[in-house]
Order: C-alpha cells, then sequence, then structure tokens
C-alpha cells in the first residue's frame, strides 16, 4: 500500500514532467493519476482481490493526438536522427530514452555485470538498464534491434522523463 508521502511525491514528480498519466498496479490496488489542464487530479485507489501478484507501472506522455498542449513542449520523438543544417551537431543513431524519472542503473544488481556494453547487439525485448523511481524497479527494453554505440547516463544517476540514456546503430 502506498504510504501518503509516496503519493505525494508521484504527484509532484507528474505534476513537474510532461507526463500526462500515470498508472500504477499491483495485487492489491490500483492509482491513476492525470493531469487536468494545469491541475493534476490524483483518481482514487480501488483494491482488487487477485489471484496474480503482478505490479505494472508505466506513464504515457500527452501526445498531440490525445489531447493539445498548450505552449508545453514537445516530447522528442525515438525515431532516428538524421543530420541536417540545423542539428548537424546532433549524432545519428536512434536513442533509447528514460520512460519515466527516476534513478538509472546498468546492471540488475550492484555485484551483477551491466545489462548491456558499448557494441553490445539488442533486439526489441533486450532489457538495457533499469530505471527505479518510488521504490520499483523498471526494467527498460531497447525497442529496437541494433547495437549500443553510446551509453549516455551514469550508473546511479538521476535521469529525467525523455533523456536519452543509449544510443543505438539500427540494422
Amino acid at each position: 500500500m502506498l504510504k501518503i508521502g509516496e503519493i505525494r511525491e508521484l504527484i509532484r514528480l507528474l505534476d513537474e514532467t510532461s507526463i500526462h498519466e500515470l498508472k500504477i498496479e499491483t495485487d492489491t490496488m490500483k492509482v491513476l493519476m492525470k493531469k487536468a489542464d494545469a491541475t493534476t487530479v490524483a483518481v482514487p485507489a480501488s483494491v482488487e482481490n487477485s489471484s496474480t501478484r503482478s505490479t505494472v507501472v508505466y506513464a504515457e506522455p500527452k501526445t498531440p493526438e490525445s489531447q493539445p498542449v498548450p505552449s508545453a513542449p514537445v516530447p522528442v520523438s525515438q525515431s532516428d536522427t538524421k543530420p541536417t543544417q540545423e542539428n548537424a551537431g546532433e549524432q545519428e543513431g536512434h536513442f533509447i530514452r528514460s520512460p519515466m524519472v527516476g534513478t538509472f542503473y546498468r546492471a540488475p544488481a550492484p555485484e551483477s555485470p551491466p545489462f548491456v556494453e558499448k557494441g553490445s547487439k539488442v533486439d526489441p525485448k533486450t532489457v538495457v538498464c533499469i530505471v527505479e523511481a518510488m521504490k520499483l524497479m523498471n526494467e527498460i527494453e531497447a525497442d529496437v534491434k541494433g547495437e549500443i554505440i553510446e551509453i549516455l547516463a551514469e550508473n546511479g544517476q538521476l535521469v529525467e522523463y525523455g533523456q536519452p540514456l543509449f544510443r543505438v546503430r539500427l540494422v
């Protein structure tokens, strides 16, 4: 069960990011938080009895298709970036971005080897790191097939929603 301080922290994190909706489900509760214009609305948690134990945490960014965002920055898409005159200084490749605010970990445990290294081959289901948010360890998958060509975050670093974590050469 979430404590009031944890719920307040979730509301604060939701308010400080471009995330529009946050849903947390466990075997005993569901919490759904949505932004409504300039305010944050917390939908009361409902309790469910379930024989299966699962924890699902995901955040959905507000997209132009779902609702317009007045004077808010649009999240950068996760597609390839191609050099142009405007972004000639940017590097080529696909960026795996953080889907949430949290702490970045390269390995499943301190004594374990990292999930991936520079040069590692990945496919869409390859776990590349963990982002810890609200004491939940969220495995981040590559979602593309390619090769890791750059690791952009340091182990233990706080990362923001949409922050690039890895650069991948697509194959």
